[in-house]
């Protein structure tokens, strides 16, 4: 069997349990890069020379970050061949994972969370961003909500995060009232939640980046803001606000506890409150 075969066998498998179309893009990527390198060969010709060969390589390219997710994707793959008996011994169970950075998430103040406010100039910006702020959402999240989703009584919505695992998520009242006036000026009857001006529907992803982009150069905050700083200040303000972690974890859909405890990093307020409260 090629490589290229057993990549359509377990993109297949993995559609079956529910993998995104994101998710499986991104493995496509990783996927014809180790074909490039490699060539399309047989499976069971791939050795664990050749891998560290490959991933050596690519080492001096990448962040270590990046390289992890390359490690993991081909360690899911030759976990699967071999389970599904394509290949008798897995290359790859020797090979580690470099330390991960330690990074500390970028996170907005108050004073741009204002300025960003400010800068939204109409009905479906100002509810687009305080949607994202209040909520914490990725912003596949938002991408892939509809209009009956919204539970406007409780202030809450359930979403689909990683894994399609459920969660609800809450929004304020500031967020509340302009979702409302954006809903009452739509005319379309498009179900997503929302969609583009001009020919009304479903924003991608990269639609929705722009928007924020948008906002954030009309802002005049000099320096590079994307959707996922939002979901990051979010964490940030529940944290200075007194939320304990697990709380926070809950609320992001993280699965591990230690991606939630990044976080603490970030709130130099709380710590100075607490050290004056316990020293």
């Amino acid at each position: 069997m090629l490589v290229s075969e057993a990549w359509n066998l377990y993109k297949a498998d993995k559609q079956i349990q529910g993998y995104s179309s994101q998710t499986l893009k991104v493995y496509k990527v990783q996927m014809s890069l180790l074909i490039k390198y490699l060539g399309d060969i047989k499976i069971t010709d791939i050795t664990t020379e050749s891998i560290k060969l490959y991933l050596g390589e690519v080492a001096t390219q990448l962040k270590a970050s990046s390289l992890c997710h390359r490690i993991r994707f081909i360690k899911s793959l030759f976990k699967w061949a071999q389970e599904e008996k394509y290949i008798p011994i897995n290359p790859v169970t020797t090979i580690k994972e470099p330390k991960p950075e330690s990074r500390i998430p970028k996170f907005l103040t108050e004073e741009e969370i204002e300025l960003l406010r400010e800068a939204c100039k109409t009905t479906f910006e100002k509810a687009l961003f305080e949607f994202m702020y209040s909520t914490g959402c990725r912003i596949g999240e938002v991408v892939n909500l509809d209009k009956h989703s919204i539970n406007m009584t409780e202030q809450s919505v359930i979403v689909f995060g990683k894994g399609k695992k459920e969660r609800e998520v809450y929004f304020n009242t500031r967020c509340s009232i302009w979702l409302k006036r954006y809903l009452e000026e739509r005319t379309d009857d498009q179900k997503a939640l929302f969609v583009t001006i001009r020919a009304p529907h479903r924003m991608s992803i990269a639609q929705m980046r722009y928007v924020i982009k948008q906002i954030s150069k009309r802002a005049g905050i000099n320096k590079s803001i994307h959707p996922h700083q939002l979901r990051h200040s979010y964490a940030t303000t529940l944290l200075n606000n007194g939320a304990p972690l697990e709380v926070i974890q809950n609320l992001l859909g993280h699965e591990k506890s230690e991606t939630t405890r990044v976080y603490a990093y970030l709130s130099g307020q709380l710590r100075r409150e607490l050290y004056k409260k316990f020293f």
